[in-house]
């Protein structure tokens, strides 16, 4: 049965009295995929003319420089999240911050705790929500074999990416050693943790006052065992015969999946949106939290689009939901 959820509108009076900057690396592209980014170039442009058509005051960016100084707006939506080095996640909402500008999304220190994998885990685990073993290594910091913890496949992978960036696999600690050393030469740390077999649950959650989870939905992969990446997760390369998203449609599995989610919520609220994902294996039944995604994508070809469908919104519905809901927050909207 589908979410009913009465989406929330902007009003006239709030449209011409606020200046809205939207600022994102491909705010001022055409829509063209990017040969390094893929797909987010198109995400960007589908929200920029979603603002646009919404009629909002809008001033658009592509560099956080606009922000060093105060620019002449009373809200920012900021998409610049992964800029190019290491926990430029926290670099938007913290200029904003300085200049007392509200914004859309959680603040400068809840996008850093759901950003580094490391701690959210901790979050999970301090919650009650299961989470597989893991082990940190920091870039500066001694590499001890003794803290990895023991398993047949092992995924080391950037302590702060996203979409799979810079995602390796090993079976022994001399790969998983070589993983982390890679890593800490492009300047990030390194998570080290046993591969799951399965597929990924997505659960987007959206503020209307609370927090509610839009419908969920799964990567289901042809092969369980299969390591997905970034090239797929960008439509950079082929991934059609590998996965699928589809509707999760397992009910005791998705109670479970919305139990850990509203405990662990509560951490990061408020938040305005993020992405919750979960590593389900269906022949057992098991259910392990992966990572949080705050200010996460939205694109209607994506999850948030494909949920927001499920529940009946629009891709502009959508939008304009989340971004009257942080109005409202923030005292900007009645």
């Amino acid at each position: 049965m589908a979410l009913e959820i009465t989406p929330l509108t902007i009003d006239q009076a709030t449209k011409d009295r606020l200046r809205i900057m939207f600022i994102a690396k491909h705010a001022l592209g055409d829509g063209t995929p990017h040969p390094e980014d893929g797909n987010h170039a198109v995400y960007h442009h589908e929200v920029r003319g979603i603002l646009e058509d919404l009629g909002l005051n809008l001033t658009l960016a592509d560099r956080f420089e606009v922000l060093f100084e105060k620019p002449e707006v009373d809200f920012v939506f900021p998409l610049l999240n992964r800029a190019g080095f290491f926990n430029s996640e926290m670099l938007g909402p913290l200029l904003c911050t300085r200049l007392g500008i509200p914004f859309l999304g959680a603040s400068p220190i809840l996008r850093g705790l759901s950003d580094d994998k490391h701690l959210a885990k901790r979050a999970a685990v301090d919650a009650g929500v299961p989470t597989a073993p893991w082990a940190i290594y920091r870039r500066g910091a001694p590499v001890d074999a003794a803290k990895c913890p023991a398993a047949e496949r092992y995924v080391i992978k950037p302590n702060a990416s996203s979409a799979s960036w810079g995602v390796h696999d090993a079976t022994d600690w001399t790969g998983v050693r070589a993983a982390i050393q890679e890593i800490h030469d492009d300047k990030h740390d390194a998570i080290v943790e046993p591969f799951l077999d399965g597929s990924d649950v997505e659960v987007p959650v959206i503020t209307i006052g609370d927090p509610v989870i839009l419908p969920m939905l799964i990567f289901r992969q042809a092969d369980p065992a299969h390591l997905r990446t970034y090239y797929e997760k960008r439509d950079l390369v082929d991934r059609s015969q590998k996965y699928s998203l589809d509707p999760f449609e397992n009910p005791e599995m998705s109670a479970r999946i919305t139990e850990y989610t509203q405990k662990l919520w509560g951490e990061y609220r408020p938040f305005d949106y993020g992405r919750f994902e979960y590593r389900v294996n269906e022949e057992t039944g098991e259910v392990t939290f992966l990572e949080l995604n705050l200010n996460c994508n939205l694109w209607s070809e994506k999850v948030y689009g494909r949920a927001a469908r499920l529940a009946g919104l629009t891709q502009s519905q959508l939008i304009e939901t989340i971004l009257a809901e942080s109005l409202r927050r923030q005292g900007l909207m009645d």
